[in-house]
C-alpha cells in the first residue's frame, strides 16, 4: 500500500479528516513508505469544512491512483446544502468511490462518511457501522450494521463517530505495517487506540 487519498467536500467534519491524515503522516515518519494526500471531489483551490476550517486540497480524487481511499464525514443529519448527505444526493463522490474500490483500492469511511459507502453500494452485504446518530440510516441500507468501534472487512472498512477516525486510522496503520510502527505513532500522538475492531474472523480489543 504505497498511496493514500484523504477525501474531503464541502461541509466535512475536520477531525474526520484531518486526524486521520495526522497519523498516515507519522506513520510515513516511523517508516511505512506511503504517500499521503487530501483530495477534493472536483478541482478545487480551497475546500470548506463543517466548523469554518479551510483546506488546500492536493488535487482532485480522480487524479490519482490510490491504494487506499479514506472518507471523511460531517453534516449528515442536517440535510443541508453541504456535507455527506448532499454529496450522497449529487452522487459524485459515490460514483468515485465505487470506481476506486473496483480498481482495486482499500476504501474506508470515517463516521457518516461509510453513509457515502453506502451509497456507493461498498456495503452491500457487509458488516459496517456509522456515527450514532444515522445508525438507522445505515440499517435501511443492505449494510449489516454490527456494535464496534471499527469494523475491517477487507477491502472496505468503516468507523464509528468523529473521534473513531484516529482509531480507524491507527488500526490501518498497524494492519498494514505492524504493531512496532503503530506504536510509534501513537507514542508520538500521545494516544490510545479505543474500542473493538469487528472483523470477519471475530472481534479484536
Amino acid at each position: 500500500m504505497d498511496t493514500v487519498a484523504v477525501v474531503c467536500y464541502e461541509g466535512f467534519d475536520e477531525l474526520d479528516a484531518v486526524g486521520p491524515y495526522e497519523v498516515f503522516e507519522n506513520a510515513a515518519d516511523a517508516g511505512a513508505t506511503w504517500d499521503v494526500t487530501l483530495r477534493s471531489v472536483e478541482e478545487a483551490e480551497t475546500v470548506s469544512a463543517s466548523h469554518g476550517l479551510r483546506v488546500r486540497p492536493d488535487g482532485p480524487l480522480r487524479a490519482v491512483d490510490s491504494d487506499l481511499v479514506v472518507v471523511a464525514g460531517g453534516g449528515w443529519n442536517a440535510r443541508g446544502d453541504e456535507g455527506a448527505w448532499a454529496e450522497a444526493q449529487r452522487g459524485a463522490l459515490p460514483e468515485l468511490l465505487a470506481a476506486a474500490h473496483d480498481r482495486g483500492a482499500t476504501v474506508a469511511g470515517v463516521c457518516t462518511g461509510g453513509m457515502l459507502l453506502a451509497r456507493a453500494g461498498l456495503l452491500d452485504g457487509r458488516p459496517a457501522v456509522t456515527h450514532q446518530a444515522a445508525l438507522d440510516d445505515l440499517r435501511a441500507t443492505d449494510a449489516e450494521v454490527v456494535d464496534a468501534r471499527v469494523v475491517d472487512d477487507g477491502d472496505v472498512l468503516t468507523a464509528g463517530g468523529v473521534t473513531s477516525g484516529l482509531d480507524l486510522a491507527v488500526y490501518l496503520v498497524e494492519r498494514e505495517w505492524g504493531a512496532n510502527v503503530g506504536q510509534r505513532v501513537t507514542r508520538e500522538m500521545e494516544y490510545e487506540r479505543r474500542g473493538s475492531v469487528y472483523r470477519g474472523d471475530g472481534e479484536e480489543r
